[in-house]
This record gives structure tokens, C-alpha cells and sequence, in this order.
């Protein structure tokens, strides 16, 4: 059985539910972080400006998530 009583919690961040994918090289970014330009791995990696995205959605299940600093345990709020 587990000791710790779990008083040194972290808040897991939810995921962004709306990402983008390039049709180009398929980087996964969320549309917050893009800020309407164009993709960095093809300006990075290839030196094309490409501005091609798909919406994509990956679904969330509404859970608070919250992790233990001590023992690393993941507790879900409800």
C-alpha cells in the first residue's frame, strides 16, 4: 500500500483540443502556438513557407488532472 498521502500536488495541464496538422511535413501544433503564419519545421528544416494546414481534433475527456510531487501519482478530480 502507498504512504504518501498525496499533500504536494501538481496540476496536469488539459491538452489543446484544436490542433493543426501541415499537409507538407505533418508537424501536430496547436493553433495558439502557430499564430497564423507558416510552419516552422518546413521554414526551419526545409526553407519553404509553407502555410498548409489541416484542423485535427483529438478529443478530451473533461478530467482535472492533478500529479504528486512525492511518489509521482496521477489523480483524477471529478
Amino acid at each position: 500500500m502507498d504512504s504518501c498521502r498525496h499533500l504536494h500536488l501538481a496540476l496536469i495541464p488539459r491538452p489543446a483540443t484544436r490542433k493543426l496538422r501541415c499537409r507538407r511535413c505533418h508537424l501536430t501544433i496547436a493553433a495558439e502556438e502557430l499564430n497564423g503564419g507558416c510552419c516552422p519545421e518546413c521554414r526551419e528544416a526545409h526553407g519553404v513557407k509553407s502555410s498548409e494546414f489541416e484542423e485535427i481534433s483529438i478529443p478530451g475527456d473533461g478530467k482535472t488532472r492533478y500529479r504528486c510531487e512525492e511518489c509521482g501519482a496521477i489523480i483524477d478530480a471529478d
